[in-house]
Parts: C-alpha cells; structure tokens; sequence
C-alpha cells in the first residue's frame, strides 16, 4: 500500500503532457523507423520518413540531439526545410521529439531533433527574471538578440534551423539594413509576403491546432506586419509546444499567435523554406525558451499601438499616416519599431537627396504617469531614416530594459515632417570675452554657427562665476544636444538610475538636437552616487568614495542652453577661462 501511494504521487509529478506516449531518449536506437508530421501545403499535415542514425549525448549542457536521416515527400528535393522547426517525430505512436536542427548546404536532408523531454521541462523550469541589458551602442538594438545555438561537429555545423520572419509592408531599404541583423540572431527574413498581413477576424472558436500543423507568431499587425512562422509539436489541453528551439530566448514572453497555411515551398542550395499565410488568431506565446516555445491557446495579449504620421512639405503637401501594434517585449519592441520608423520615412520620401525630418514624439506610460515627449530634428544626403529610427527607439529601450516593472510603455505617437532643405548648422567657433576672471565677474561666450551657402548665425550667453569658486581653469564646451545626450548616455551604462524618477528625469532630460548647450567644467573628477552624479567633492569625501563608487572624468559645474531656430546642431568647441583672484 505505501509503494502504490508513492507511485501514485510520482505519477502527479509528471507534466500533464505525459499523458501523451513519450519514447524516452534512453530508448531511442539507431535504426529505428520514426515518422514525422509537417505541412508543405495548404493546411493539410502529411507525413514523412525519419531514419534515426543516433543520439549525440551531451552536446550541450544538459541537451542531447537525435540524429536522422528525412525522406517522403518533397523533402527528397528541398532537404529540411525553415519553417519545419518543431515537427512531432513519432516511434510506434510514441512522440520522441521535434525536428530542430539541421547541417546547412548538405547533400543529404538530415536533421537533429530535439528530445521532447527537453521540450517539456525547459516549459515547465521558471524562467530567470529578465536582465536591464543595453546596447553599447543605442542605435544597433539588434545587437541585444542572441545568436542561434549550433555544435561544431568537426568540419560541419549542426545548427537550428533559420526561423522564416516574415515583413509584409516594409520598405526594400528597410529590408536590406535590418536583414544581416536579424540573419545574426537565427531568423531569415523574406519579404514582401502575404503572410504579412493582419489575421482574419478572430473566430471565437477556432479549431485548436494539431501536431505538425503550422503557427505564425505575430510581432508586428497593422499597416506594417512583421512575425516568424514555424511547426506545433505538441498540445496538451490550452498548452501548445512549438519550435523545438528557441525563437529569441525572451523567456517570459506575450506573443501572438495564429495558424498559418504553406502556399508554396522554396528549394535552396543553402536552405530550402516554406511561404506561408497567416490566418486566424489561436492564442498567446508565453514562453520563448532554449529548447522550445509554449503558448495558451485562447489567450489574448496585450499589444502596443504605434502611430506614424508623415507630412510631406517636398512638393504637394501630403500626409501618410501608419497605424499598427507592436508585441510588449524588452528586447523585441525597440527594434520593432525602429524597423517600422525606417520603413515608414524610407517608403514615403526618397531618402536620398537634401532633406531633413523634423520629429515630435510622444511615449505614453501606463499606471498614471504623465506622458514622454521628444522633439528633434534630423538632416542628411543618405542616412536621415537611420538617424531618426534609432533615436526614436534607443528611449523606448532605456524604458522597457530598466527592469522597473511599473514603467509600461501604453501608446507611441510619432509626428514627421519632411522637407528638401538641409536645416543644419556647424559649430564653428567659440570665444569669451576675457581669458581670465574673478569670482563674481560675468563672462560673455559667443558661438558661431555656420550653415550651407556661407550661412552664418552667432549667438551669446552670460555666464557669472559663482562667488567662493576654486581658483584654475574653467573650461566651456559648446556641443550639440546629441554629443550632450550621448555624454549623458554613457554615464547611464556605467551606473544605471536606481529609481524610476531617475530614470523617468533621464529620459525627460534627453537635449533636442535643434539647441547646443555650453557644458561649464573642471577638470576635478566627480563620482556617480547611486545614480546621481556628485561633482567635485571635498578631498575628505572623495578618499571615503574611494573606488567603492564609479569615477567620471570631469564635473560639471553649470549648463546654459542656446536655441538655434529649429536647426539641427552639430559639432563641439572648448575653451578655457582661468580663475584668479
């Protein structure tokens, strides 16, 4: 009695999913005659031939991988294909695992499968808690995505197979600069496709997938449509298990999904893919793991809307305006709609040429806190869309890797205006109107900004030493508010805010590019004290500080801000004052 008791708990332990025949890896022997299940056209799931050659124990930490030969169908002539990810591959009705991986430009269609078990307990392990990660650099978002996991099996790679992401609605330009990026993290962008368009209207009951059906997980609906297609695996009640890697190791994740149809398959030397279609909405991805995907059948997630309002002054005044929703993701988010901005601007107005885009943005929070706003300006010959996108989405990832849970991005509102000219203004010069100065004296600094055609424009401020400042150099910089923001920015990834109203002043502090400011300085270091920056302290506090806090080279002392007449500022100039008694 107290065994059967036992057993009957350790029955309880096990996912319901085990419900399901499950061939356990150990059983698993080379030569056994397995059949898969995937589409290649339509809706309709055929079958297919595994011939398993072994198993590669311990490839990776923890993770083995099935090794077979495919055949049956068309694969005699595409090999494995993108979009098969997450095939069930079945031994005697017993589900073994999920076609994942593949040998690019090899000779014969074999591929490794994932073990279902790994399938299973990657879904069932709580996901690590999300890390505040940034970018060294702002405007490469992509570089934040991981690459996909393969294993070096001596001269050959053993790889996951490339996710078809599908982007229906975007720009060639825009295609052909985020391509390489995404091709990095595991996904293989196509465009153009029917795919990219918005789900039919929901079906309140739609017929729940089946194993070796097709999903497409839904990143971006709307004017502008952008997602990943692959196989289901498995379905146990509202649990679906998918991929049979990971798409983009999110972890916790709201993506999302709905069925999807093969219209046609694509043979390639490389790497052969299926075009599919996307249909109606089934459920939600919650979970984006190393060796697969899950998601809730039924669930409904919560997006984010963007708009995109471009008003056109190059010649007949026309607006364009672009509405869509963008998944809530930390990672996915910020370079969603730094994809979609490029697009836009780029598909609206040539882009190469004179022309500047004047940008007002606005970022909505949720939770009651008041609203974000941004206003630049932007001019270039050729790289206007990629000056604009990447500042308009590198606030938008400061926010949402901040790892503050209440600071929640609700609504996107972007505002652009184009025209031909080329409203940029130099820093030329810079002088003051004494070399040397008491505490007390005021100083009058004098910028020259030059423009195209012998433009030329000079401003003046004032500035007074304050009474009881240390004797020596003072220095002046005038800088345009980009360098000042990137400054800024980089104290940020030193020592990022330990408070959402830090974080919330950095963002709200960001200078617009249309102004240059004069940064007034010491050479004294100064230290970042819990997120706040503590100038030139007394010697007394600076051998406590020690190097128990981050050190930054100078502090400054003051800021004065010079207006520019809507211009785009660019450029810096220093110099000295000294003070003397």
């Amino acid at each position: 009695m107290r065994l059967a008791v036992i057993l009957v708990l350790l029955a309880g332990a096990v996912p319901a999913a085990a419900q399901t025949p499950i061939l356990p890896l150990r059983e698993v022997r080379p030569g056994m005659i397995a059949t898969g299940r995937t589409v290649f056209e339509g809706a309709r799931i055929d079958d297919f031939r595994a011939e398993i050659l072994g198993v590669l124990e311990n490839i990776g930490p923890r993770q083995s991988i099935i090794l077979a030969r495919l055949s049956g169908g068309p694969i005699e002539k595409t090999g494995v294909l993108q979009g098969m990810s997450g095939s069930p591959v079945y031994f005697q009705g017993k589900l073994l695992g999920a076609v994942a991986l593949s040998f690019p430009f090899s000779k014969e269609p074999i591929a490794g499968i994932r073990p279902i078990e790994e399938m299973l307990l990657a879904a069932s392990t709580p996901a690590a808690p999300p890390r505040a990660e940034r970018p060294n650099n702002p405007f490469n978002l992509a570089s934040l995505l991981p690459s996909p996991n393969h294993y070096d099996l001596g001269p050959s790679r053993l790889t996951e197979i490339s996710t078809p992401f599908w982007m229906s609605g975007f720009s060639r330009a825009a295609f052909d600069h985020f391509a390489p990026l995404l091709r990095a993290a595991g996904l293989e962008p196509v465009q153009g496709l029917s795919a990219g368009q918005s789900p039919a209207p929901r079906n309140p009951n739609p017929a729940p997938p089946q194993p070796g059906s097709m999903i497409s997980v839904q990143l971006i609906t709307g004017d502008l449509a952008a997602g990943a297609d692959g196989t289901v695996t498995h379905v146990d009640g509202n649990t679906l298990y998918a991929f049979g890697h990971r798409f983009l190791s999110t972890g916790d994740s709201e993506m999302p999904f709905a069925r999807a149809e093969v219209m046609t398959l694509l043979a390639s030397q490389n790497s052969s893919f299926k075009i599919s279609a996307s249909k109606e909405h089934l459920g939600v991805i919650t979970q984006d793991r190393s060796a697969a995907i899950t998601g809730t059948l039924g669930a409904q997630a919560t997006l984010t809307p963007v708009s995109i309002r471009l008003r056109s002054r190059t010649g007949a005044a026309r607006d364009h305006t672009y509405r869509m929703n963008i998944v809530r993701d930390r990672l996915l988010t910020p370079l969603l709609l730094q994809m979609a901005v490029f697009s836009a601007i780029d598909a609206t107005e040539r882009t190469t040429g004179l022309s500047s885009l004047d940008v007002k943005a606005r970022i909505d929070l949720s939770n009651g806190l008041p609203s974000i706003p941004f206003e630049n300006v932007y001019t270039s010959e050729l790289a206007a869309p990629n000056m604009a996108s990447g500042a308009l989405a590198a606030p938008i990832a400061a926010l949402m890797q901040s790892g503050f849970d209440r600071l929640q991005v609700s609504g996107i509102h972007l505002d652009i205006e184009v025209t031909n000219d080329k409203r940029q203004l130099q820093i030329e010069n810079l002088w003051a109107s004494k070399r040397e100065a008491r505490p007390g004296e005021t100083i009058q600094l004098t910028a020259l900004f030059a423009g195209d055609n012998g433009q030329e424009m000079t401003r003046t401020v004032s500035y007074t030493v304050p009474v009881g400042a240390p004797l020596g150099p003072l220095y002046f910089t005038v800088a345009d508010g980009a360098q000042s923001n990137l400054a800024e920015y980089r104290q940020f990834l030193i020592a990022p805010p330990k408070t959402e109203p830090q974080l919330l002043g950095f963002l709200r502090g960001l200078r617009p590019n249309t102004k240059a400011f004069v940064r007034v300085w010491r050479s004294a270091p100064s230290w970042i004290v819990q997120g706040e920056t503590l100038p030139a302290p007394p010697p007394s506090l600076t051998l406590l500080l020690g190097q128990s806090q981050v050190q930054s080279p100078g502090a400054k002392v003051d800021e004065i801000e010079i207006a520019s007449g809507g211009y785009m500022m660019t450029g810096s100039k220093t110099i000295a004052i000294e003070v003397k008694e």
